[in-house]
């Protein structure tokens, strides 16, 4: 039972109380001044207990840190419209704001929109908040929302999320603080979709993202692509609540020893993207604790259709076969992983296809399938790098399955810097590491639709194209889990994407950094972390 403290301590050492843990008092100096004031042992220990972990769970302004992502590049953007890796997403949530955000839940909560109301699942009425202003001062407004929405559609902005763009047929200004948007079709996940991380809103007119002028809850002060990030509070921020740091170091370390050792030194707060085989290392060392993560992320091997040998169907369904799901599992990520049947939409999600049948580890019918292809004996390459999170020890793991049967696998080990602009989409087979979405529908137009602008094996089907229209379409959630179990049948049996597992994304950060919890958009708490996270006193 929770101590009543207003009748056990007097106003006056309640404050001196918290003042002396705000300034780092022992425990010993702290139950001193407890029993100095008459209390007896017992009580002051539980009285102690009580107010420090009170305290700690109590957000408090100021501070800095330093936190290291996992990816990154020469590439690095805080355009929101071309954010591609980690590294963006966490800059570009502190900048900026969308219309809607996705809770734990993945439901829509409104942002800078205040309420959007429909009556067809295509005309959509957007009421937007008032007395928000950009980093530059000026008000936020309707002119803002149209030009963020429409630059996705303009094929010179290269948006990553143009094929979800162009369902917006019609955008625009319907009153002070009211834009009107209409799409080309139903679709009752729209605020879902504008609550993803390319759908920030950035201020009308803006071409040059050297810099960040957004509405976000950090301000930029300094920003250098392929380096590092420095991130400032918005002191005029309109939440009203948080932030609560004063600043936010942001950079990469790509190798995954050296984070961690940043972290474990004190050089950094907080770290993305822990090797499972890290965390008992972790834990050991004390003052650290670790954010597990369940949801929809996963690394892949991509085998491009468009070329040789991903050309071949029986080589790729050969490969699938090759991969060993339960030893990914155990050996690689030490269970902190749940396995995935090639495939893109986890079991978490509504729509997902239990009743697709697994595909099995069957090296004996990947040998006959191989013997069909005749590329028995050929030297095959296959691209990784540490910048696809393990796939370095997948790769050896699949080359050992593969030598046993004949195939001789070459693993071409490339460094991190460069890998997502030089071979990802490019190689003809390597892998990718994709982050969660939080619908089957954006997942499948993404990736997968023969448009779609992170089509990593360069697949093209017609009919997974139209049922994919047809689904967004659909209202009744039945015909609609019926539909998108089919295309994800059709992932599993046509793409040449093998997804072995889903990853639980695993984080360290210091006991003395608050706030933290898991959240189903990505790591680092949906890489949103720096505006909810505040320091212990």
């Amino acid at each position: 039972m929770k101590p009543d403290f207003d009748k056990i301590l007097r106003p006056a050492d309640t404050a001196r109380i918290e003042s002396a843990i705000r300034h780092g008092a022992t425990r010993r100096e702290l139950l001193g001044m407890l029993l100095a004031g008459g209390m007896g042992a017992a009580m002051a220990g539980t009285v102690l207990g009580s107010a420090t972990k009170a305290y700690a769970d109590t957000p408090k302004k100021g501070g800095s840190i330093r936190a290291a992502g996992y990816s990154s590049g020469t590439t690095d953007t805080l355009d929101p419209a071309k954010q591609s890796l980690s590294t963006d997403y966490v800059r570009c949530t502190s900048f900026y704001n969308g219309l809607t955000s996705l809770d734990d839940k993945l439901s829509p909560q409104m942002d800078l929109a205040e309420s959007f109301d429909t009556k067809d699942s295509v005309t959509w009425t957007v009421k937007l908040r008032k007395g928000v202003t950009f980093h530059d001062g000026s008000t936020f407004g309707p002119d803002d929302v149209v030009y963020s929405l429409n630059r996705h559609k303009d094929p010179a902005v290269g948006s990553k999320a143009k094929s979800l763009a162009d369902q917006i047929g019609e955008v625009k200004k319907s009153g002070d603080n009211e834009v009107t948007i209409v799409l080309t079709g139903p679709n009752a996940d729209l605020p879902v979709i504008l609550g993803t991380f390319h759908f920030l809103i950035v201020k009308a007119g803006t071409t040059d993202f050297t810099t960040a002028n957004g509405t976000g809850a950090f301000k930029c002060k300094e920003f250098q692509p392929g380096v590092h990030s420095v991130a400032v509070r918005n002191e005029n921020y309109w939440k009203g609540t948080g932030p609560y740091l004063d600043q936010v170091e942001f950079f990469a370390i790509a190798d995954e020893n050296a984070r961690v050792n940043a972290l474990l030194s004190g050089d950094v707060a907080l770290i993305g993207s822990v090797n499972p085989r890290s965390t008992q290392l972790i834990k050991q060392a004390g003052s650290f604790d670790l954010l597990t993560t369940t949801a929809g992320n996963y690394t892949d091997l991509n085998m491009r259709l468009d070329t040789a040998p991903g050309s071949d169907p029986n080589f790729v369904e050969a490969i699938k076969l090759l991969l060993d799901r339960e030893q990914i599992k155990t050996a690689i990520y030490r269970g902190y992983a749940e396995v995935a049947n090639d495939q893109p939409v986890p079991p978490t999600n509504r729509f997902y296809n239990a009743d697709l049948p697994q595909r099995p580890y069957d090296p004996d019918k990947a040998k006959s399938l191989l013997a069909k292809s005749s590329l028995a004996g050929t030297r095959i390459p296959v691209v990784a790098s540490t910048a696809a999170d393990q796939s370095i020890d997948m790769a050896v793991l699949l080359q050992q399955s593969a030598a046993q049967i004949g195939l001789d696998l070459d693993i071409q080990k490339v460094p991190a810097d460069g890998y997502w602009s030089n071979y990802w989409l490019k190689a003809p087979i390597c892998f990718g590491n994709i982050n969660p979405r939080p619908t089957a529908d954006i997942l499948f137009s993404l990736l997968y639709t023969s448009n779609a602008p992170w089509n990593e094996s360069h697949w093209k089907s017609e009919r997974f194209d139209k049922i994919l229209v047809e689904a967004r379409k659909e209202r009744d959630d039945a015909k609609r889990k019926e539909m998108y179990g089919e295309l994800q049948k059709m992932a599993h049996e046509e793409s040449g994407v093998a997804i072995p597992v889903f990853i639980s994304n695993i984080d360290a950060h210091s006991s003395k950094l608050k706030g933290l919890k898991p959240m189903a958009t990505g790591g680092m708490m949906g890489f949103a972390f720096s505006e909810n996270v505040w320091l212990e006193g």
